[in-house]
């Protein structure tokens, strides 16, 4: 149990260090931009953060060969996980079973960013991050359950804002695998979209997202918001500096983010172009 625990904490402190957990603020802002009671937004936050420690837990479980030859990652951590394997099983199946009578107790529909987000994180650890296209659209499904702990399912204003998070997810992604292309390309069976495509197609397949985001943002939430998004097609590309270009690309999606949450929070409704969509809109 002590081992355990020792990797939960480990999990948690390094990826709150590198800034890993956005999605729960995501959770987080959803829920307050839809005026949900305090205590339901303070046990889906919990819920959240739980189901992102699972989720990173697992990751690490699956990559540890990886990160123990990884100069990028925290050698001991990686070390004491490969010794005490059992014991993060261990710790992940308490973690579902916490996550599922949690769900079980306080909103059902919970179980469909278990399902859903945690399922397709295993996946993308175990299988889909090395197939091309695949990573992409597994990220995306990503930015879209995980989310979705900050609002009960039947929420069809929710729902759109999780879609929202989607398409950055997507952007973010094509980024991601561009930046990692030369490293993915000399690893054996390893094949990302940045792998297949080279750099200049994978950067131009990130701005058709980056397109597709904003016309959604200006369609279905905020037009205004949804010209702000588009300033990542403005952003200055230097195939030497990508990790520089994702940093702002993140910068301009998050605040994105903080207007269109702004706007729900304080007008109750969206205000997209073709479809505006109240609070208590219900789609099932």
């Amino acid at each position: 149990m002590w081992a355990g625990l020792r990797i939960v904490v480990a999990v948690v402190h390094y990826r709150l260090r590198k800034l890993e957990m956005a999605n729960l603020a995501a959770a987080a802002a959803i829920a307050v931009a839809l005026h949900l009671p305090v205590s339901d937004v303070v046990y889906r936050v919990i819920f959240a953060f739980v189901l992102n420690v699972l989720v990173y837990l697992n990751n690490d479980y699956i990559d540890v060969a990886i990160d123990l030859n990884s100069a990028d990652k925290d050698s001991e951590k990686s070390k004491y996980l490969a010794d005490h394997l059992g014991a993060a099983l261990g710790a992940q199946v308490a973690l579902v079973a916490a996550l599922v009578v949690a769900a079980l107790i306080h909103d059902v529909t919970l179980l469909a960013p278990l399902v859903a987000g945690g399922g397709i994180c295993w996946w993308y650890s175990a299988y889909l991050k090395r197939r091309p296209y695949l990573d992409i659209l597994s990220m995306m499904i990503w930015g879209l359950a995980m989310p979705l702990c900050g609002a009960p399912l039947s929420s069809l204003l929710g729902l759109c804002l999780g879609l929202q998070l989607a398409l950055f997810s997507g952007v973010f992604e094509s980024v991601q695998v561009m930046r990692d292309a030369d490293e993915d390309a000399a690893e054996e069976g390893v094949r990302t979209t940045g792998v297949v495509l080279g750099k200049k197609r994978t950067l131009m397949l990130a701005r058709t997202i980056m397109v597709l985001t904003s016309l959604y943002a200006a369609l279905v939430l905020q037009p205004i918001a949804a010209l702000v998004s588009a300033g990542t097609l403005l952003l200055p590309f230097e195939p030497t500096r990508i990790e520089r270009y994702w940093t702002r690309v993140k910068l301009v999606y998050g605040v994105t983010w903080l207007l269109i949450c702004g706007w729900v929070f304080f007008e109750r409704h969206s205000s997209g172009l073709l479809w505006s969509i109240e609070e208590s809109t219900r789609w099932f």
